[in-house]
């Protein structure tokens, strides 16, 4: 089993500006996105958002089985942030910065250009377990501020900081590279998203990616 390279049990909040604990400061970034989220989603009259919507979308099913890889993201997130927290900070920091990079992106294009989407099934073709889910989903994550989606952009963040990760096996690499894929996936066929929001989030993450690893590398010289 492999041993932490910070030791956590001495952590106390005051200790927060402690160089053993001062990476967790990145995660102040989710506070900032969170009140940014809430001012978007309740401040922007959807009459002003803009529709998105390709052919693509149109070519695309509803299914509801992709819930699964779509709520998988949040344990991936979780997951991800806590194990590089505990065995690579470097790979943490990489992956917070990634993450607070694209969320300002599109932070901003949400607040520019406000968009949502009307995809959403009035009545859906099954009632089970899953679709239930799915419209409890519907009803705290609304359809507006949806390009570019960050669903996607923190996915692909995520396997690019575990592709480049060491120590890790390549059959986790390819774990993760097929869970992000699904995930993406899943993001148009539960209709939380249009396919233009997905094309929309990958200038995002080239950004973030060349910014995130240029400066790394840098100060690895």
């Amino acid at each position: 089993m492999k041993t932490p390279v910070v030791n956590y049990r001495d952590f106390r909040f005051s200790k927060l500006t402690d160089p053993r604990f001062s990476h967790l400061l990145l995660l102040l970034g989710w506070v900032v996105y969170f009140a940014l989220y809430f001012i978007t989603e309740n401040f922007i009259p959807i009459e002003n958002c803009h529709v998105m919507h390709c052919k693509l979308d149109d070519l695309i099913p509803f299914c509801e089985w992709f819930l699964l890889p779509y709520v998988f993201w949040y344990l991936l997130i979780v997951f991800s942030l806590g194990y590089f927290a505990l065995y690579d900070v470097g790979s943490f920091k990489k992956l917070q910065v990634f993450i607070m990079i694209t969320q300002a992106i599109a932070m901003i294009v949400y607040i520019v250009y406000p968009n949502c989407q009307n995809l959403r099934p009035e009545v859906f073709p099954r009632e089970n377990f899953l679709t239930d889910i799915i419209s409890l989903i519907y009803t705290f994550d609304t359809n507006t501020g949806v390009c570019p989606s960050l669903h996607c952009a923190y996915s692909i963040g995520i396997a690019s900081v575990w592709l480049k990760a060491k120590d890790v096996s390549k059959w986790w690499k390819a774990f993760v590279v097929f869970a992000v894929t699904m995930i993406c996936l899943s993001t148009m066929f539960i209709k939380q998203h249009s396919a233009v929001d997905f094309f929309a989030a990958l200038p995002v993450c080239l950004i973030a990616e060349i910014l995130v690893f240029k400066v790394f590398y840098k100060n690895k010289k």
